[in-house]
């Protein structure tokens, strides 16, 4: 396997981050969830961020967590759900590995984070509503992705060996150009 990152891209719910530590171990690789490195920043949670300092001050903090991956070789990263929202954001994913969306419908991803607290965007009246919309909105970025695994029906690992199958053939394609 290259020392390429494999970026995982999707909606809240749609398994990021237990697909990223699965397959970041099936390949050697560390695991980064851009979340994650954004509370440590900020010192806060992700819902703290939203509610003190507003949604453009978290985008602000992943856009500078991204940045500095760019640097980095050999990861699995979890990206939040609106990280390729930043057109920033998109060209060093990019350029920074394959790009994999995990897919889900709307109904799927509300059943998998509907007891999730650590959710601002849902916490509003109609949270499926509102994954759906946030779904309808961001769906033709994460389409773009080289690798689009839908994971409505399929569990962690089967996702992982996809994944794994998928990755060998590009970076076989990739040393026989």
């Amino acid at each position: 396997m290259s020392s390429r990152c494999v970026i995982l891209v999707g909606m809240m719910g749609a398994g990021k981050s237990q697909v990223g530590r699965l397959l970041a171990e099936n390949l050697g690789y560390d695991f980064v969830d851009t979340d994650a490195l954004i509370v440590k920043r900020a010192g806060k949670s992700v819902p703290r961020i939203f509610s003190e300092d507003g949604e453009e001050a978290f985008r602000a903090l992943e856009r500078d967590v991204i940045a500095e991956l760019a640097r980095r070789q050999s990861l699995v990263i979890a990206t939040g759900g609106g990280a390729l929202l930043d057109e920033a954001n998109r060209r060093v994913l990019s350029a920074l590995g394959h790009t994999v969306y995990l897919k889900a419908s709307p109904r799927e991803l509300y059943l998998r984070v509907k007891n999730d607290k650590n959710r601002p965007l849902l916490n509003v009246p109609d949270p499926q509503g509102e994954l759906r919309r946030l779904l309808d909105a961001r769906a033709p970025l994460y389409e773009k992705c080289d690798i689009v695994v839908d994971t409505e029906e399929i569990g962690t690992d089967e996702v992982v060996d996809l994944l794994i199958d998928e990755l060998a053939k590009r970076t076989i394609e990739t040393q026989m150009e």
